[in-house]
């Protein structure tokens, strides 16, 4: 790995257990490895390596949260298939997120004391709360959601079960309660449409 990416790996892995504020340019420098001469070589400043962990981070999530979406055609089941991979591949990534997720982290610390940074942060909030918007306006145009469903309310209502979930993991790293968390927004998108809810043991052992 080159220097300067596994810079990006141990300071995000650092930051998700510990904050970005609360871990200094040393220890980064400890756990990658190098000199601060090999960092500044790098990285004009911390938070000049703060965006570069953040677009690493982002590139990760799309990876793993949207993994084989494409693949499917009902945009139901694109929902509950980001719901999944949400939890079993993203949440559950201990490699490179051992403190839980890392935008949540960013969330707590960053919003008054580098509201700066913490747009950055929104702007991918913002775009991951579109995404969910669309593929509900998607399904109600194709029958799979009743007419009248307020797509902006039901998206905002499962965005905010999802940071519920991550921050109750972060906290104890308790699967079962990360799995009934998950799978009761999964079972809220299935009573809101005509499908039926499946047996989530079946479905955790699918997926």
């Amino acid at each position: 790995m080159r220097l300067k990416d596994n810079i990006v790996y141990e300071a995000q892995k650092l930051f998700s257990l510990n904050g970005f504020l609360s871990t200094g340019i040393n220890d980064i420098i400890e756990a990658s490895g190098t000199s601060k001469g090999g960092f500044y070589n790098h990285f004009a400043s911390k938070e000049d390596l703060f965006y570069a962990v953040l677009a690493e981070s982002q590139s990760i999530w799309r990876d793993k949260v949207l993994y084989a979406i494409n693949e499917i055609d009902s945009p139901t089941e694109k929902i509950i298939k980001i719901l999944n991979n949400y939890r079993d591949r993203y949440l559950k990534d201990h490699e490179n997120f051992p403190g839980g997720c890392i935008f949540i982290t960013f969330s707590v610390e960053l919003d008054d004391t580098r509201p700066h940074l913490m747009k950055e942060v929104n702007k991918g909030f913002e775009g991951f709360i579109a995404m969910l918007t669309k593929l509900l306006d998607d399904a109600i145009r194709q029958g799979e959601l009743p007419k009248g469903l307020n797509s902006d309310s039901v998206a905002e209502t499962l965005f905010a079960g999802m940071l519920g979930a991550s921050v109750l993991y972060g906290v104890d790293k308790d699967n079962t309660t990360l799995d009934n968390s998950i799978d009761s927004l999964i079972e809220y998108v299935y009573l809101l449409s005509n499908m039926h809810v499946p047996d989530y043991d079946q479905q955790s052992e699918s997926t």
